[in-house]
This record gives C-alpha cells, structure tokens and sequence, in this order.
C-alpha cells in the first residue's frame, strides 16, 4: 500500500495585504511541516485575496504577488504547496495556481473557466487558459511550464481543476485523470450562500466518483474584501464519498484539513472502471516532472485531522440549519468587518422593531462567541483594543463595542422603547435614549416657513414621515464619529425591492448587515432566537417583546398608527417576497408572476394579487435609485439585490406600465 498526507488548507485574507497575507500563509506552512503533510493545497489567489477588484489591472498587484510567492519559496521546503496568485503572461493577466515542490515553481495553471455572473466578475480582469494547451511563462527570473498541466511526483500523479472548472458539465480535470493522476486539487473561492455549502459538497462527491480519484476541496474563508462571506470547510473525497470536512466558519486566521490517503484505491477503482478506461483513449496529458514524494515510506493510514493555527473551541463540520448557519455567516462578516475596517464597534439605532434589533442581537452573538472561540487577549488583539475589567464576560466586551440608542418622538409608544430597552440590558450595550421630537418640530416650522403654509398630515403625508427617521441621523453619526464606531443601517432586502426605507434616516450608516436577507426568514429567525439558538449569548428572552409587534414604522400620530403597519402599507410580506424570487432570481414576466401568485396564495382574491404585483413592480422600478445608494451588504443567499454585485436594472425605466396595465 501507499499512502500519501494531504492538507487543504483555509486561510482568511484581505485584499492586498502584503505582509499580513504572507504571515498566514506562512504559518500555515509552518504548521503542515510539523505535521509531515507531503501536499498543501490553498485556495486560489490566495496571495493578493480574491476581490482585488480592478487592481487586478494594475501590474504592481502582480508584481507584489511575484514578490510573495519568492519570499514564500523557502517556506515549502520538502513539501509541494499549492498557491494561487494574478500571473501577466503574453498581454493578459491569468488567475492562475503555482505548483512548488521544495523551494521550486514546477508550474503555473491558469484558471479555464471564468466566472461571469452574480459576486463574479473574473472575466473583466483575467484572460482564461486553454484546455489541452501548454507553453512557458517568465516569473521570477526564470522560464516555468505555463497552461493546462499535469504533474507526476514520482508515484503520484496530481491535477489541479480551479473553482469553477469543477461545476461545468464535464470536469476540467477529467481527461488528466484518466491519464493516471490519483489526485485531484480544487482551490476555490466559493462564496456563502444559505443552502449551498450542500451543493457544494455534492460537486466534490460526483467528480472524485466520476474521476476515481481522491479530491481535495479547498475555500477562502471570512468576510474578504466587505459584502462576499467565505465559509472555509475543506473537504476531502474519494471515489465517491466524503471523506473528511473542515471546519465552517470560525474566527481564525486559517486551518488545516488533513488526512492519510491510499492511493491504492483509486489505482484499482480505476482499473476496475470501464468510463474511466476508456476516457484514457482521449486524454491530453502534458505532464511536468516533479521529485518522488517517498510513497514507499508507507504512513500509517489515520483518522482525518483538523488542526488549527490557533487553538479552536467551536468546531462546525456538520449541516447546519438555515437558522444556524445564517448566525455563523453574520457573526463572521460582523467581526471581520469591525477588525479589518479598525474600527472601535457598532452603532445602532435601536428602535424595539424586528431590524434593528435583529443586528443588535447578531453582534452580540458574534462577540460571545469569538471571545469564546480566541479568548480575551487574541480577541483584543484581533480588534486592537485593551481588555476590559471583566475580559471573560462577553457583556463586558459588548458593553464597549456596542452603541443602542432609541430616539423616540411624540408618534413613538412605550412598547417600542420596552422592547429596545430589555434588548440592550440583556446584550449588555451601551443604551441611551435621546427625544428628538424638538428637532422635527424644528425643522417642521422652518420648512412651513420656506412654503407659507402648515405641514398637515393628510397633505404632507410622506413628508412628515421621513423627517422624523432623518432627525435622528444626525445624533446617530456623531456619537459614531465620537466614539469610533460603524453606524449600522437596518435595512432589509424586503425593504430595498420596494424602496420602503427613508434615504438618510434609516439608511444611513456604513454597513447594511441585513441588506441580503429578506423579512419572512427575520421574523421566523427572531422567534428562533428567542427560543432555540445554543450559539453565543444563547436564547434570548426579552426577544419576546420585539416579536409580539407586528412590523410597523411608528412615525404616523397615534390616532392613525392602529392602521400603520409593514402590510398594511405595502402587502403581506410573503407576498412581496414571492414576487421578488419570481422578477429577480426566476426571471419570469409580470403575467408569469401573476398566475404563480395565484396557484400559490388562493386565499387572496386575484383582485388582490393583481393589485400588489402592480405596486411592487412601480415601487421596484422607481426605487433602484435607493439601492443604489444602500450602504454595503453581506451576501447571504443567491437572490441578492445589490447592484453592485448581483441584480443590475436601470435607474430610469418604463416601470412595467405596459405589462401592469394588461393585467
């Protein structure tokens, strides 16, 4: 039997940064060679970080990366490593992965398969290589084997299939595999979407079956570069079975995956495979020479590993719910976001709703659980803070980080500021309560006086709504600004499809966390929160308070406020979201929406359902100036309204005019 260690490795980068990308990746290194790993594979561009975005065009991005990977060289003494960096090659910039073995570029294969839509958006900065087609490319001085290779290492045969290569109807590494390669390496930039980490795994399982080969799949992890989250979670397969899994999400710099593999298994599941035998008729197999690994050695068979550059206290290997894995995604993008950023913690302007609250709580979680994870002194490192008097208490951490202030004016009740208050007390924030109802009467009398009359509310509506969310803006930036901190915007992608937000009242801030999410999965989310979530400060109960109101703006007087809520102003929520899948994600024609609204809500009349279709699809079109302006999102599901990033519509359009008045 032989038998060889691989380790795919996660690694938490950030976006040009030189030296701090190369201390990770070097301590990673660092941990594989005590650990005798022969094999390590990183994800792709792991030197530069994935969303360079258009400094990919600029020669000084791969030059710096040139430079890291020859300061990286000695580092992968008696190993072959995997690293991924831009590579400028006959005119073109190539995403392309290096393959080192002890101290020397054995060769670089460019990425095939570029994706082009959604988060990605390679096809802009990278030129793709060519299938079956090999040459030279200069770096470092030197003259390496340049395009869609192979390598032999001794006994082992290895390819490597990048990201998206691996989703295409026919892998971009069969026809390699078929020539004798035992191992397959995926380095990945795969981005965290609810659901996908389970399709992600069933990609791996069917092209180690299809290929007969052990497959390591490896993954970025954290919140990179300001809206894509990456979960981690290397996974390893063999014909057909999953193997090992890394651990998802977390807050360390980087993990090891490993694991022992007989590489006489595949030899003989490929003997033993007619699709497999008869593909190695067609192969093309450019193949580069590399030393013997020493498979004669024979190591013995283990038990996969998982070991982390730092010691780790919450290890997520398993599926995870929706409700779970939507917390582990926030809690990461929250922290990454506040340390990479510098900044000294969050401001929220807690109004008791379902939005504001749901952040405060996320937050929390989040600081719970890296202390938990880290400890006190690698957590006040990592956001470069001092420790605070109580540095084991988690409500000690967030009494320092978090910033809750209510800003309540004659329309606001006693159950709103309930439900605020209980909320911060149980996180342990910073609370305060500041009336801002003077400074809306304020602006109220001067704005009568620019017009010579009285802002009434059945004229000035609207008006008189949107200045009381923009009085508190003010107060809100300047304890931000005061203390440091990120001022949070609430915002919902429910709210973005239909423009249901005030532009500069509850939109302002720098980072919108909720901006992927839509309102039904919140609200079930809250009650979750309240009752089951075992993660970080645990169950909540003064959540209790938040999820007996029904979604309301409170900004109309009392008298009118009974008739002032989310559904009543807009539509039943799961509605709203029905038709937002349908137009966004589906792609489907308003008349197509429509006849699926009516197979799917038959207890509203169709009378009904035409009436909100022809609302939603005004209020979208008319609204993409807002999301336009919308402070920066996670992306947390593939239906994302970002225009920066997923759902491009112009901001002037026909608004469906003719399509709503066919209906």
């Amino acid at each position: 039997m032989q038998s060889i260690r691989i380790a795919g490795a996660t690694v938490n980068q950030t976006p040009l940064d030189w030296e701090g990308n190369e201390q990770r990746i070097r301590s990673l290194l660092k941990d594989a060679k005590s650990k005798n790993i022969d094999v390590v594979c990183f994800p792709e561009l792991c030197l530069t970080g994935y969303h360079c975005e258009d400094m990919f065009f600029s020669m000084h991005t791969a030059r710096m990366a040139a430079d890291m990977l020859a300061n990286l060289l000695p580092a992968t003494a008696g190993m072959t490593v995997l690293l991924g960096l831009p590579v400028f090659h006959s005119g073109g910039m190539f995403n392309c992965m290096a393959l080192v073995q002890d101290q020397v570029i054995l060769g670089l294969n460019p990425k095939k398969e570029l994706p082009r839509e959604g988060v990605h958006y390679e096809s802009r900065w990278f030129q793709p290589g060519h299938h079956g087609r090999d040459e030279t490319c200069h770096i470092l001085g030197k003259r390496v084997p340049f395009g869609d290779i192979r390598y032999q290492l001794g006994g082992l045969g290895l390819a490597v299939e990048i990201c998206e290569e691996a989703w295409q109807a026919e892998s971009s590494a069969a026809h390699h595999a078929a020539s004798g390669v035992e191992l397959v390496l995926n380095p990945s930039a795969s981005h965290f979407a609810l659901g996908k980490n389970r399709i992600r795994e069933t990609m791996v399982l069917n092209n180690s079956r299809s290929m007969q080969v052990h497959y390591v799949h490896t993954n970025l992890l954290g919140l990179e570069a300001g809206r894509i989250i990456y979960d981690g979670g290397v996974l390893i397969a063999s014909c057909g079975e999953i193997t090992c899994r890394g651990q998802r999400f977390g807050f360390s710099d980087g993990l090891l995956t490993w694991a022992d593999l007989d590489l006489d298994l595949v030899r003989v599941r490929k003997m033993k495979n007619r699709s497999v035998r008869q593909a190695e008729e067609k192969a093309l197999t450019p193949v580069i020479r590399g030393k013997d690994l020493g498979l004669v050695k024979n190591l013995p068979l283990e038990q996969p590993k998982v070991l982390p550059v730092h010691q780790q206290c919450l290890s997520i290997t398993e599926d995870l719910s929706p409700e779970y894995e939507f917390l582990a995604a926030e809690m990461l993008g929250l922290i990454d976001y506040l340390r990479k950023s510098r900044a000294k913690g969050y401001l929220v302007s807690l109004s008791g709703g379902g939005d504001s609250s749901s952040v405060a709580v996320l937050f929390g979680h989040a600081v719970a659980a890296a202390l938990s994870e880290l400890g006190a002194e690698r957590l006040g490192h990592r956001l470069g803070m001092p420790l605070p008097e109580n540095k084991d208490d988690p409500r000690s951490w967030i009494k320092l980080l978090l910033t809750c202030v209510y800003q309540p004016t004659r329309n606001s009740g006693n159950v709103t500021f309930d439900a605020a208050e209980s909320l911060a007390a149980e996180l342990g924030a910073d609370f305060h309560k500041i009336d801002v109802d003077d400074i809306v009467e304020s602006y109220k009398s001067r704005a009568e006086k620019c017009i010579g009359r009285d802002l009434k509310w059945e004229n000035d509506d609207l008006a008189l709504q949107n200045i009381q969310a923009r009085a508190r803006a003010p107060m809100a930036w300047i304890l931000a600004n005061v203390k440091g901190q990120i001022l949070i915007s609430t915002s919902n992608r429910s709210e973005a499809a239909v423009g249901y937000a005030t532009m500069d009242g509850d939109t302002a801030g720098g980072l919108a966390p909720l901006g992927g999410i839509d309102k039904p999965f919140l609200r079930s989310w809250l009650k979750w929160a309240e009752h089951d979530n075992g993660w970080g400060l645990g169950a909540l109960s003064s959540l209790s308070k938040v999820n007996q109101q029904a979604p309301t703006a409170e900004l109309r007087p009392k008298s009118a406020q009974e008739d002032q809520k989310d559904e009543t102003d807009l539509m039943p929520y799961p509605v709203l979201n029905h038709i937002e899948l349908s137009l966004v994600r589906d792609r489907r024609a308003p008349g197509e929406i429509l006849d699926s609204l009516i197979t799917s809500f038959p207890g509203y009349s169709s009378g009904e359902l035409k009436s909100w279709l022809g609302t939603f699809l005004r209020l979208w079109s008319i609204n993409q100036w807002k999301r336009e302006r919308y402070a920066p999102s996670f992306h947390l599901d593939d239906e994302s309204l970002d225009p920066k990033t997923w759902c491009r519509f112009p901001i002037l359009s026909a608004c469906f005019e003719k399509e709503i008045n066919e209906f």
